[in-house]
């Protein structure tokens, strides 16, 4: 997705329980903005994974430069679509 990069793995230790993990880098820019890039991806975690994520796997959102322009709407959608195409 152009905002943000999502990994998904399955631990398969029977515990049905989701984890989640955040990482920007230093590349998108400096402690401000990559500081808001993380609560962002935590806010679109907190809205989504509830429902849509993957029960007994870990779930690692990595955001990407464009995600601080990115409208928190297109983001919300871009992350419904990569949790549904992850769950096929």
């Amino acid at each position: 997705m152009p905002g943000f990069v999502l990994l998904v793995r399955d631990r398969a230790d029977g515990d049905p329980s989701m984890r989640i993990g955040y990482t920007v880098t230093k590349k998108i820019g400096n402690a401000v903005v990559r500081n808001r890039m993380k609560r962002r991806l935590r806010a679109l975690a907190h809205d989504l994974l509830p429902e849509s994520g993957i029960r007994g796997a870990d779930h690692v959102l990595i955001g990407r430069n464009g995600g601080i322009e990115r409208d928190f709407a297109q983001l919300r959608a871009d992350l419904s679509k990569a949790l549904a195409k992850v769950a096929r």
